[in-house]
């Protein structure tokens, strides 16, 4: 049986987690972004990342060095035409998406499989955007990838047998705990997540407590590593306040439209931890 090939379209934090996490499982992955240095640059972070695994005795030098060159930078998304599975995490939009699979659709051999790491777009109509829906599907990782086991499968209106299956078994192989979800929005993970993110903020919005206060009570009392406040700084507001919109427009319910001030927090440019201000500051002098 030959070895597969597999490119990673996508050198953000999970894109580049999942590269990562394919790559220390044996396989060679081709690891592509449209901004050019990216790929290089999230390589040299996953090195930073095992290097720490090394110290920490939880991998061997030969582990690291097998992982970094099972990783190659592609610079083009023609080296898709030897791969044998696609996995797209790219921005959150449709859009974007779609044109990137039509493109795809001209350069992947036959077989190739198309995998989505989307957290909330609908898979059937993303799959309706190429020439092979059958061999479309969701695999929604969580992160940091190589830490989270659990992976959502979305099957589309038509992805085959084959597929989900081949999806199923590789994601074994690669040391995760795959769980079948049907194509609602918001699959499961992100339709309960979401939603108690959403109430902390109104409580919040509505003075019940402070942000450190709800966060302690949700970590203290209900044993979350996480407090819903802190959680949403490190997903990214801008990520939570999209991942609602497209529930309540999906599900036309009151209880997944996002909280206003939410929609202030993003519209201030105050994302999370990635800006260094969310509902908490990290910019803050140690």
């Amino acid at each position: 049986m030959k070895k597969l090939n597999i490119m990673v379209i996508g050198a953000g934090q999970m894109g580049g987690g999942i590269a990562q996490t394919f790559a220390q499982s044996g396989y060679k992955v081709y690891l592509y972004d449209s901004i050019e240095d990216a790929p290089k640059k999230r390589i040299e972070f996953i090195e930073n990342i095992l290097n720490k695994n090394i110290q920490k005795n939880k991998i061997s030098e030969k582990d690291k060095v097998n992982t970094l060159n099972n990783i190659n930078i592609s610079t083009s998304l023609k080296d898709a035409k030897d791969c044998d599975l696609i996995v797209e995490a790219i921005i959150e939009d449709i859009d974007i998406k779609a044109d990137l699979f039509r493109e795809l659709d001209n350069i992947v051999n036959d077989n190739c499989i198309y995998a989505s790491n989307t957290s909330s777009l609908p898979i059937t109509e993303l799959a309706s955007k190429t020439k092979r829906a059958d061999k479309f599907i969701g695999m929604h990782f969580f992160n940091p990838v190589p830490v989270m086991t659990l992976v959502e499968l979305i099957r589309g209106l038509a992805t085959s047998d084959e597929t989900f299956n081949f999806i199923f078994e590789i994601s074994k192989k690669i040391n995760k705990y795959p769980v079948y979800v049907k194509d609602f929005p918001g699959f499961i993970s992100n339709r309960v997540l979401q939603v108690m993110i959403n109430e902390a903020i109104y409580c919040v919005h509505e003075g019940i407590s402070s942000i450190e206060g709800i966060d302690e009570i949700m970590k203290r009392g209900m044993n979350h590593p996480m407090g819903p406040l802190e959680l949403a700084d490190f997903i990214g507001l801008d990520t939570v306040y999209n991942i609602l919109n497209i529930m309540y427009e999906g599900f036309g319910q009151e209880k997944y439209k996002p909280c206003p001030l939410l929609k202030q927090y993003v519209t201030m440019g105050w994302l999370g931890k990635k800006t260094g201000r969310g509902f908490y500051n990290y910019n803050k002098e140690v």
